[in-house]
């Protein structure tokens, strides 16, 4: 396989996986209550050959779930395998900005807030300290779009008003929406088409389960703008690229998809 990026992972501790909001994706995908071990996800990311994941870290309105620290930790115990992407409290708007100017020149290559984590849409004020600094750091702000997978509201992911207005209020800032963003897959299509710094990524989807109008856009406009993810540990790099040969990508369009979007947005080393 090409070279594969994975720009949706996370090495959950404990803490994580004995959140409650995580009930309904243990029943969907059958994964263990228990926080994988390190050498599991490398084994996974070697089955499926990805040689470099995105480590995600994870902020919500009780605190600290997989704080920066811990993602340093893995980075810097793996630095061929894997990169950081770092969160914020959006509390505290100050120390947000601190965080991130300091996980960046720490080498972090993203900042990453789930908006269903906080029931707050991304125009909420609360973020637009969030999105200076990652314009100022020059790095993406990666979210999540579409229905949620936890019983949380969904609405905080819809693409239009919310992302629509923050595009507008920062034509400098690069969004990656993870997830897809189904059902509101004609929302996505029409932000993409308007913004040239907004991508998608296919995080927790099988890549044969994608809607059909999305391959369709990476098959040939899209080819640049859309990212492979899987969200491990909920679903695996294999799990998720199982089937990749039937969306009929092209060469192209497969090694962008696979990992050259990736290393160009997120300013990966080759």
């Amino acid at each position: 396989m090409a070279d594969v990026v994975d720009v949706w992972m996370q090495q959950p501790n404990q803490r994580f996986m004995d959140q409650p909001w995580l009930e309904t994706l243990v029943r969907w995908t059958n994964m263990s209550r228990r926080a994988p071990q390190l050498r599991a996800t490398l084994d996974a990311m070697d089955e499926a050959g990805v040689r470099v994941g995105l480590l995600s870290a994870w902020h919500g309105p009780g605190g600290a779930l997989i704080t920066n620290d811990e993602v340093a930790e893995l980075v810097a115990a793996h630095p061929d395998r894997f990169a950081g992407v770092a969160t914020v409290d959006l509390t505290d708007p100050v120390r947000a900005v601190r965080e991130i100017r300091r996980c960046v020149r720490n080498g972090f290559v993203g900042v990453r807030v789930v908006p269903w984590l906080w029931n707050l849409p991304p125009n909420d004020r609360r973020y637009y300290p969030v999105y200076v600094a990652c314009v100022e750091e020059d790095v993406p702000f990666c979210t999540q779009i579409g229905h949620t997978g936890p019983r949380c509201p969904s609405e905080p992911g819809r693409p239009i008003p919310y992302l629509d207005e923050v595009l507008l209020d920062f034509p400098e800032l690069v969004v990656v929406g993870g997830h897809v963003g189904y059902p509101w897959m004609a929302e996505v299509l029409s932000l993409a088409a308007k913004y040239p710094n907004f991508y998608v990524d296919t995080s927790a989807y099988a890549v044969h389960r994608l809607p059909a109008e999305l391959v369709e856009y990476m098959r040939d406009r899209g080819r640049t703008r859309v990212m492979f993810g899987s969200n491990y540990p909920m679903l695996t790099p294999a799990q998720a690229l199982k089937q990749l040969p039937a969306l009929e990508l092209g060469v192209s369009a497969r090694e962008a998809f696979l990992g050259g979007n990736a290393r160009r947005v997120f300013a990966l080393p080759n």
